[in-house]
């Protein structure tokens, strides 16, 4: 299989999602984080699974990063895109948490989403 060129459009669409991504969790910004999302999407950890609408009742009620003196320092590791899906993975580092997250995407009705979430706590 010979893997399709990415669109450089597609790729500032991603970019421009992901930071989206950590704005929202940095401000705990419900309401942008909801706009990102798929609205069937599951969030997904070691013993853990949450649909959509039950992580964003969390993040509302979790104290805000950005008012707890905690450092905007999200990276993305890597953007992998074969045609209208896409997996990137971030880094967030959180409270004391240090996730990282496996996001994935897909490009329907010509935007965007993400559609699955996967994570997990690291040591550095």
């Amino acid at each position: 299989m010979k893997p399709q060129q990415t669109q450089s459009s597609d790729l500032a669409a991603i970019i421009s999602l992901i930071t989206k991504y950590f704005d929202g969790l940095h401000y705990g910004d419900t309401q942008l984080l909801a706009s990102i999302f798929h609205q069937d999407a599951w969030l997904k950890a070691p013993n853990s699974r949450r649909k959509l609408n039950q992580w964003l009742v969390d993040v509302a009620d979790r104290p805000v990063p950005a008012t707890q003196g905690n450092a905007y320092e999200y990276a993305i590791l890597s953007i992998e895109v074969v045609q209208d899906q896409a997996m990137v993975k971030v880094h967030c580092p959180l409270f004391s948490f240090n996730y990282v997250d496996f996001l994935g995407l897909l490009k329907e009705d010509g935007n965007w989403l993400i559609v699955n979430k996967m994570y997990t706590n690291v040591t550095l």
